[in-house]
């Protein structure tokens, strides 16, 4: 049972979900959703107590997270590494939270974060790959990587990225497309490929818009050229289809370093640029935790053992 406190603290938690059985991050009636099953864990661990927490990026149904962070007050007096443990006893087997440490008042989850991750996975073989079938995009046929990396660099700066929103109606009336992409690029490992996207923030779909419509180009489908058409045409009946959800990754957020409590080291800064490709930042094994944001390889934890106990 936790004590009230005087003044409500801000928690940070940095997190890791398995996407394939739930629908999307945002609570929704009659649904199974990551936020419903960790605010049932917070409360369980803070002894009743309500919480709302406020998630970095709201993904999709389907989507994976190997570094996701939310925030939340909380008038209880559980120290921050009891509260991850407890967390951790209550919530299932595809949630993890790795990192909680209590931060700052002014910590938004979503409205401070200066930039987000995303990995995109495809199993480019003749047949698809068992243990990957949740986490990537079976492609058969041969992709042209010379190709797709030459596409994407047509994204990289701030640009209008209306072709690749998702559904329109979906969208706040008059939220701007306008987008700063800092990275867009594309890493190979015999049949496991990987595109990593680094932006400001992102649109419902915009990742899934871009790699499908990347997957075209090394198809050969789309010339390097006919992409950068696309994406200036600000018109997403041009782009290509959106890729499946189940290859995309959220793999970390970056802030201001006043935030960066559960992080070692908050003076590092891992995002890339296009000019060093991210080369002084090898890939974890089989691709799925976080290289942009330094958290550990969490989603490859979570398939050897049951749960992380510690901070990474």
């Amino acid at each position: 049972m936790t004590v009230e406190g005087e003044v409500g603290r801000n928690i940070r938690l940095d997190l890791a979900y398995e996407g394939t059985l739930f629908h999307g991050f945002g609570i929704q009636p009659n649904r199974r959703t990551v936020q419903e099953v960790l605010e049932e864990a917070l409360t369980r661990s803070l002894g009743g107590e309500q919480v709302r927490v406020t998630a970095a990026g709201r993904t999709d149904a389907g989507v994976h997270a190997s570094g996701q962070v939310v925030s939340f007050t909380t008038r209880g007096r559980l120290a921050a590494q009891d509260l991850l443990r407890a967390a951790n006893a209550y919530l299932p087997e595809d949630v993890i939270v790795h990192a909680a440490a209590e931060a700052a008042p002014e910590l938004d989850a979503r409205r401070s974060a200066l930039r987000r991750h995303y990995r995109y996975l495809i199993w480019n073989g003749r047949l698809p790959s068992l243990w990957m079938r949740r986490w990537s995009w079976h492609q058969s046929s041969t992709l042209d990587l010379d190709a797709m990396r030459a596409a994407a660099d047509t994204v990289l700066g701030t640009r209008d990225f209306a072709s690749f929103l998702g559904h329109r109606s979906q969208e706040p009336a008059g939220r701007p497309t306008v987008r700063t992409v800092e990275r867009a690029d594309w890493w190979q490992d015999g049949p496991l490929i990987g595109f990593e996207i680094t932006a400001n923030a992102f649109l419902r779909h915009m990742v899934r818009g871009i790699v499908g419509t990347l997957i075209e180009v090394g198809r050969g489908r789309l010339e390097p050229a006919q992409f950068g058409t696309i994406l200036e045409a600000v018109d997403r009946k041009r782009a290509g289809p959106n890729a499946p959800a189940l290859g995309l990754i959220l793999t970390g957020v970056e802030y201001p370093d006043q935030f960066e409590v559960t992080r070692a080291d908050p003076g590092t800064r891992l995002h890339c640029t296009d000019q060093d490709r991210c080369q002084e930042n090898p890939r974890p094994a089989w691709g799925l935790g976080d290289r942009s944001g330094g958290r550990s390889d969490v989603l490859s934890d979570m398939i050897g053992s049951r749960r992380a106990t510690g901070v990474s």
